[in-house]
């Protein structure tokens, strides 16, 4: 059913589970609202100076401040965020919002509950990470179907927010797997709509995404194929959608490839119209300006100090990760190697410290309270066997802290990025932009930022703790100028499509 408009018709709409704001609630009932970070923030935050300048908008695309047409729809993610859209009824205070215009949703927490840990973190973001013990699970039964009625239902929601708040011929940016469903649910609601998809985790390969049953694959496949366009981050991630289109629509779709132009694929189902989805690719790069700027302030200079301290000897090494305790960050595996590097190569004793910061996530769920718990337990047992009274091999944090990480970022010798798996990482573009001295990294060649830094990085095989302990040694050993000279090449790589051109492009190439 075709939602009704509402009075607010604007131009550019971003849709995304997280929005650029948070709110707490404190006990006396006062909001405090609280901007979000990371490079999905950082890319989309461009919405409010997407259309600035006549090189971007017409005329009559700009509001008659001068200000961009345009808002970002996101979900309430607490009861802070509950409370916030009770008292403005989901249009949020432009001073919480750095001036955007946000429209938050109130989902019911039971259905957002279900949509988001029950299928979103614990069924799409398993299968295309690949994380499955398969001889146990998944197991798709009543309670799968539960959930995922929540999950449309969640979906849905989104798709008649953005179907009454878009202007005619809009340009809709959805966001990530969270809203997999929406392009399709859209396009019915509001055919003349321009829809543009971007995933920003991997794509799972055909024969894995095989698991997830058959008519769940197909309404996924048919909800991302309700777009214009279908973006990801990495050429890898977008072949492997293509496969399993063609896998979940059982043939009834074909591949476009124009000799001068980006590759497509038609839908021929029966229940739709044939239309083409283009595909793009864009690798959201790190902000370079913003990071040095930020990396430099007396917040981060205090905290340089503390770490120092830690650390010990002034001529003693670093190895640094910061990642959150996400299950595909592989945390565990890299202090194995770690300890395989003290075990094998005796000379590095003393002489180097394991920075770590490893910021809990998703601790709403058991397997995720587990791993963080197996992470600090792997830590002390690296500090027990190896420690001296002046030297703790391993300096562990779990409380998050930017400044504190871009403290680590500038006294990093070594960039230990080893996910299982990996969308893109920004960690591993962000250390090199901020290095002080310049460093090595050590990249997984299933991280997404690989196809981008992988020739000058060098590369593991991240279920491979003694090659990773190996490359380790080599990363430590590397003579300082040809680590200067590496790492320069990683930033000019790593900031190649900062986010907020990331983000204009694809607003130019849906409009075009």
């Amino acid at each position: 059913m075709v939602s009704e408009r509402s009075a607010v018709q604007a131009e550019v709409l971003v849709a995304s589970n997280r929005g650029p704001v948070s709110y707490g609630l404190g006990e006396d009932g006062g909001l405090t609202a609280k901007r979000g970070g990371g490079g999905l923030v950082s890319g989309l935050s461009a919405i409010g100076q997407s259309t600035r300048g006549a090189e971007r908008l017409d005329e009559g695309q700009r509001s008659g401040d001068g200000q961009a047409d345009a808002v970002w729809v996101c979900a309430a993610l607490g009861d802070g965020d509950r409370e916030a859209v009770r008292r403005t009824g989901g249009v949020l205070d432009p001073g919480d919002t750095g001036g955007q215009r946000v429209r938050m949703l109130d989902i019911p927490a039971e259905v957002y509950a279900a949509a988001y840990n029950g299928i979103a973190n614990s069924v799409l973001w398993f299968v295309h990470h690949m994380l499955y013990q398969t001889p146990l699970e998944p197991v798709f039964d009543a309670e799968f179907r539960a959930q995922w009625a929540a999950y449309e239902t969640y979906n849905a929601a989104f798709a008649d927010a953005l179907a009454e708040s878009a202007a005619d011929g809009a340009a809709v940016l959805v966001q990530d797997y969270h809203l997999a469903l929406v392009p399709g649910m859209l396009r019915e609601r509001r055919p003349d709509l321009r829809i543009a998809h971007f995933s920003h985790t991997p794509w799972a390969p055909a024969e894995y995404f095989a698991i997830l049953p058959d008519d769940i694959q197909r309404q996924l496949a048919l909800g991302i194929l309700g777009a214009d366009r279908a973006n990801f981050l990495t050429r890898r991630w977008a072949e492997n959608f293509l496969a399993c289109a063609e896998t979940g629509l059982g043939g009834q779709c074909e591949r476009v490839r124009p000799e001068d132009g980006a590759p497509g694929i038609v839908a021929l189902v029966p229940e739709r119209k044939a239309r083409t989805t283009w595909i793009g690719v864009h690798g959201l790069g790190a902000d370079a300006a913003f990071l040095r700027e930020r990396a430099h302030r007396p917040d981060v200079e205090e905290r340089m100090t503390a770490l120092r301290a830690q650390i010990g000897g002034p001529d003693r090494k670093t190895i640094v990760r910061v990642d959150r305790t996400e299950l595909s960050k592989n945390i565990v595996r890299g202090m194995l190697a770690y300890r395989q590097l003290l075990a094998d190569r005796p000379e590095w004793r003393e002489r180097v410290v394991h920075v770590a910061f490893a910021y809990p996530s998703r601790q709403d769920l058991a397997v995720y309270r587990d791993y963080t718990a197996e992470v600090e337990r792997v830590a002390g047992e690296i500090n027990a066997e190896y420690g001296t009274p002046g030297w703790q091999p391993v300096v562990l944090h779990v409380k998050d802290d930017f400044a504190r990480s871009l403290a680590a970022y500038r006294l990093a010798d070594v960039a230990l990025v080893n996910p299982i798996r990996d969308g893109m990482n920004l960690v591993a573009k962000e250390i090199p932009v901020v290095s002080d001295a310049g460093c090595a990294l050590v990249l997984s060649r299933e991280a997404g930022a690989h196809e981008e830094l992988g020739a000058h990085a060098l590369t593991v095989n991240p279920y491979d703790v003694t090659g990773t302990a190996e490359a380790l040694h080599e990363a430590l050993s590397m003579d300082e100028g040809e680590r200067a000279a590496r790492c320069e090449r990683l930033a000019a790589a790593a900031t190649a499509l900062p986010p907020a051109r990331w983000f204009l492009d694809q607003l130019q190439e849906l409009r075009g």
